[in-house]
């Protein structure tokens, strides 16, 4: 059995090396055949772009994130001169702060009337209706169990006042 697998093997080498040839008289034929082909041209590299920095110059125009806002001169609400703020009254510890920094969240009611409970400035304080709060001359004029209205009275920038309502909701889980 040995002398079998033996005689296979040496059969299979023996083909093996007559297959190969020592002529590569092809392989360099087409090696012939390719040189003398012309040779390609190498495209010039392309022109270096010169880079222009660009400087932006629209920081004072209307961001783009911002709705657009149109000014109607001829629309503008005019304030009127008879309503005016009341400069001689002592200013209340909540008029030291911004109208939009109150948030409402929650209400009280006794026999004394109803009041809100507000949270803004240094805490939450109890308002009610008469009181003032806001930079504005904002003035308390109603108090439900889920919104605080106030009236604030602003300038129209041509000696008036007008009257703007807000309306503070409550806010939920606050």
């Amino acid at each position: 059995m040995k002398k079998i697998i033996r005689l296979g093997l040496l059969a299979m080498l023996g083909a093996g090396v007559a297959g190969c040839d020592g002529s590569y008289a092809d392989l360099q034929a087409y090696m012939d055949e390719v040189r003398a082909q012309p040779r390609g041209r190498i495209e010039p590299m392309p022109k270096e772009v010169v880079y222009e920095p660009f400087t932006y110059k629209a920081s004072g125009l209307r961001s783009p994130f911002q709705p657009p806002m149109k000014l109607e001169l001829a629309r503008q609400e005019r304030g009127r001169s008879d309503i005016r703020p009341d400069e001689t009254r002592i200013k209340e510890f909540l008029e030291g702060f911004n109208l939009e920094s109150f948030v409402m969240v929650g209400t009280l009611a006794n026999k004394g009337g109803s009041f809100a409970l507000m949270r803004g400035g240094d805490g939450v304080h109890r308002v009610r209706v008469g009181d003032y709060m806001g930079r504005n001359h904002g003035r308390i004029v109603s108090i439900t169990a889920d919104a605080v209205e106030v009236v604030e009275l602003v300038p129209d920038g041509e000696g008036g006042w007008l009257e703007r309502p807000r309306t503070l909701a409550l806010k939920e889980r606050s």
